[in-house]
């Protein structure tokens, strides 16, 4: 399986989670706010924190409606074009984030949504370009983002296996093969049973590339079941305060919840260890207390042939196992053995 490099990070199977903390647009068109919660990452030991890079009337009509999602968690009235103007940044906003975060010392990333973005990010000097699940099958962006010789990290929401395909076949076809494919459901909030965390196996298996989730469904479990699942990437909204108005707030991690993802991908990391099946080192005093050796039931006179009604078995551990009784039957004592004392090899 193909490892990629985003900033100084390697990712893929065998290293730590890539976790990035998506902004999107929940700095609500506020420079102030975008920087609060670019900390709010730092502090909860994000990898990298996200946005979404778009000028408005590039890629929106006038008239084209809002998803129904957006109309619930904004004034339904708006149109989707006024929407994105107030929750848009300018370039020249992310150049300033852009040198906020690398004083911080977390990766910047940002999804462009359109032509002029896509350039102004690589000129920007962005360590990956992310591809959102609504470009998965816009092949020309794809492979104008691929030309770029940048990682891809590529949300496929709304798509099936062979839109995935063309998708990386494309990007492929520029000669860029530092692909990462991030299985995502395009639904705010995802609900549970939506989310199909294998899919990340079908994908994998297909392309031989990084997989990763883009989890937009409530709290970290699904997160957390995505890394268990050997997931190298998770990307995941968080929010100042779920109830702000704007379009991804309600579906938003808030800073505690943040905190306490990273801190649970990091103990699961741990926790899948490295697949060997053997006892670990705290294991062992454990083992020696409560397993069981053979022991003399009754006292065994010197020179008394062994049998097996003389025999037990007890704890602890550090004598003769179980398995080897078959050969102490039959065999004479030694010397006297006394009663639940641990027969030992000297002794028979």
């Amino acid at each position: 399986m193909k490892k990629i490099k985003i900033g100084d990070r390697l990712v893929g199977h065998g290293e730590l989670t890539f976790i990035i903390a998506e902004v999107g647009v929940n700095h609500d068109g506020k420079l102030t706010r975008a920087k609060e919660l670019i900390e709010i990452a730092v502090d909860a030991g994000a990898d990298a924190v996200k946005f979404q890079t778009f000028i408005p009337e590039e890629i929106v009509v006038e008239k084209a409606p809002k998803a129904a999602y957006q109309k619930v968690t904004t004034d339904a009235k708006q149109s989707q074009l006024d929407m994105l103007r107030d929750v848009s940044l300018s370039f020249n906003d992310f150049v300033i984030l852009k040198n906020y975060c690398d004083d911080k010392g977390i990766t910047f990333l940002s999804t462009p949504f359109d032509l002029k973005s896509i350039n102004f990010l690589a000129e920007l000097g962005v360590a990956a370009i992310k591809v959102t699940s609504t470009d998965t099958n816009n092949l020309p962006a794809l492979k104008h983002i691929a030309s770029m010789n940048l990682p891809v990290i590529l949300s496929t929401g709304m798509s099936t296996l062979g839109e995935i395909e063309a998708a990386v076949d494309t990007i492929y076809s520029t000669g860029n093969d530092q692909v990462a494919i991030l299985h995502c459901t395009s639904n705010y909030p995802t609900l549970p049973e939506d989310c199909n965390l294998r899919s990340m196996h079908t994908i994998a298996q297909a392309f031989q590339t990084v997989v990763g989730y883009s989890d937009h469904s409530l709290g970290i479990e699904v997160s957390i079941g995505a890394v268990a699942l050997g997931a190298s990437i998770i990307e995941k909204h968080f929010t100042i305060d779920k109830s702000l108005p704007g379009p991804d707030h309600q579906a938003s991690l808030n800073p505690d919840e943040l905190r306490s993802l990273v801190k649970a991908i990091r103990n699961i990391e741990k926790a899948l260890g490295d697949g060997i099946k053997k006892p670990v080192q705290r294991e062992l005093e454990v083992k020696n207390a409560a397993r069981k050796s053979i022991v003399a039931l009754v006292d065994i006179p010197p020179g008394t042939d062994i049998t097996t009604d003389m025999l037990a078995m007890k704890r602890p551990g550090t004598g003769i196992e179980p398995k080897y009784i078959d050969l102490i039957i039959g065999r004479k004592a030694k010397r006297k053995i006394e009663k639940n004392e641990l027969i030992s090899w000297d002794c028979i």
